[in-house]
C-alpha cells in the first residue's frame, strides 16, 4: 500500500513543481540519418558508440569520424511492426573480452516472432562482431509484430536482466511456462542461474526473475540504492515504474492503472489494486509512452544530480523525475520543443545526456544544462 500512496499523492505534488524547477538546457545535434534508432552503448577510451537501428544494423559513431558502415557479424532479425534490433549492452568485462550483448526479435518458419538474446566479440577494428552466439530464445514464439520488450542491464553481480513483452498476448504474463511478460535473469555466459526463483518449480520456465509485465522498455540500476528499474507501457493508460523483486508478480493484465485503447475495461482486469500483485512504484494516468531510462549520478553537473531520466514517444519529450532512494519525488520535462519522439536516453563517461530519436531520419543528440556552459 505505501507505494500505490506514493504514486497517487505524486501527481498533485508534481503538477506544481511541472518544469519551473528545470534549468534550460543545450542540444547539439551530433548524428543525422539514423533509421529509426533504437539504443546505444558506450564504447571505453573515448572510442564513440555503437547504436542499434530497428532495421537491422549496428553502426558505430565517433565523434570526429561520424557514422560506420554496417557492422558485419550482427544476427539476422525479423525487422516487422515493433520487432527488429532491439538493445546493445557492453558486457562488464569489455575491456578484456570485448563481448557485445544485442537483444533482437527473431522469427521461426510459420512468421511467429519471439525477442532473442546473444553477444558476439567487438573486433579491434570497430567493423564487426565475431563468433555471435544466440543464447536465449523467448518461447514460445507468439508475437506478429508487438511488445517485444528487449531491454537488458547487467547487475553489480554480473547477472544479465533482459526484460520481455507479453507479445499483445495478455494472459501469457501470469503463465510461468511461457517467457512472454517476464523479467528473465541470466549469468554473464548466458546460463540459468540456480537460484533464480522458479528453477525448482515444475512446470515454470528456470530463467523468470519476475512476471506480469506488459510490454517493458527501459530497465537500469539505481546507482543509489543498487536496485533494479524496470518501466513498462501500459495500454491506454497505465505507463509504470517497477522495482522487480525476486519472483514476485507485477500484475498485467489482472492489475493496470489503465484501459484498453477502445476506452473499454482490459478483460482480464480486476482493478488497480489487486492481492497478490505488486504496485508500481509510479504510474502515469495519461500515457507518454516511456522508453528508454538513465539515472544521473555524475558529479559533472550537480543540478541532475538524483535526477532519473526518460524517454517519451507519444509526450515527444524526455521526463525528468528526481529520485529519493527508491521513490519518486518530482517530475517535469525537457525538449519538448523540438517534437521528436525520443527512443532512448543514457548518461555518457563525459556527464551529458545523449538521446536518440525514433524517426526515419533519427538523430542522436547531446544535452547538457545551459547554464553550465
Amino acid at each position: 500500500m505505501r507505494r500505490i500512496l506514493l504514486a497517487v499523492v505524486s501527481f498533485s505534488l508534481f503538477a506544481s513543481w511541472a518544469n519551473a524547477n528545470l534549468a534550460p538546457v543545450n542540444v547539439e545535434v551530433l548524428q543525422t540519418r539514423l533509421d529509426h534508432p533504437w539504443s546505444l552503448a558506450f564504447l571505453p577510451d573515448n572510442r564513440g558508440v555503437l547504436i542499434t537501428l530497428k532495421g537491422g544494423q549496428l553502426r558505430h559513431w565517433q565523434a570526429g569520424r561520424g557514422l560506420s558502415d554496417p557492422l558485419a557479424g550482427v544476427p539476422k532479425v525479423w525487422a516487422n511492426g515493433q520487432g527488429g534490433l532491439l538493445d546493445v549492452v557492453l558486457a562488464p568485462d569489455f575491456a578484456q573480452s570485448r563481448r557485445v550483448w544485442l537483444s533482437y526479435a527473431e522469427a521461426d518458419r510459420e512468421g511467429n516472432a519471439g525477442t532473442a538474446v546473444g553477444f558476439g566479440r567487438l573486433s579491434d577494428d570497430l567493423q564487426r562482431l565475431e563468433h555471435f552466439r544466440t543464447v536465449f530464445r523467448q518461447m514460445p514464439k507468439l508475437s506478429t509484430g508487438n511488445h517485444f520488450g528487449g531491454r537488458m542491464v547487467f547487475d553489480a553481480k554480473g547477472f544479465l536482466f533482459i526484460a520481455l513483452g507479453e507479445n499483445n498476448q495478455r494472459a501469457t504474463a501470469q503463465d510461468l511456462d511461457k517467457l512472454q511478460g517476464k523479467l528473465v535473469r541470466l549469468t554473464g555466459q548466458g546460463e540459468i542461474p540456480p537460484d533464480n526463483p522458479f528453477v525448482h518449480q515444475a512446470g515454470a520456465r528456470p530463467e523468470i526473475w519476475s512476471y506480469g509485465i506488459r510490454n517493458p522498455q527501459g530497465l537500469a540500476i539505481n546507482p543509489w540504492s543498487g536496485a533494479l528499474w524496470l518501466h513498462e507501457h501500459g495500454p491506454r493508460g497505465g505507463d509504470e515504474i517497477n522495482i522487480p523483486e525476486k519472483g514476485k508478480n507485477y500484475g498485467w493484465p489482472l492489475a493496470t492503472w489503465g484501459v484498453n485503447y477502445s476506452g473499454l475495461k482490459v478483460p482480464e482486469a480486476k482493478g488497480e489494486i489487486v492481492e497478490g500483485t505488486e504496485q508500481p512504484v509510479y504510474y502515469w494516468k495519461d500515457s507518454p509512452a516511456i522508453s528508454g531510462m538513465a539515472f544521473y549520478a555524475s558529479d559533472v553537473f550537480a543540478p541532475w544530480r538524483h535526477k532519473l531520466f526518460i524517454g517519451a514517444l507519444k509526450d515527444k519529450e524526455v521526463i525528468v523525475m528526481r529520485v529519493d532512494g527508491n521513490t519518486v519525488t518530482e517530475e517535469g520535462r525537457i525538449l519538448g520543443d523540438r517534437k521528436q519522439r525520443i527512443r532512448d536516453v543514457r548518461v555518457g563517461p563525459d556527464g551529458y545526456l545523449y538521446v536518440l530519436t525514433d524517426e526515419s531520419d533519427g538523430q542522436l543528440l547531446k544535452v547538457s544544462p545551459a547554464a553550465t556552459r
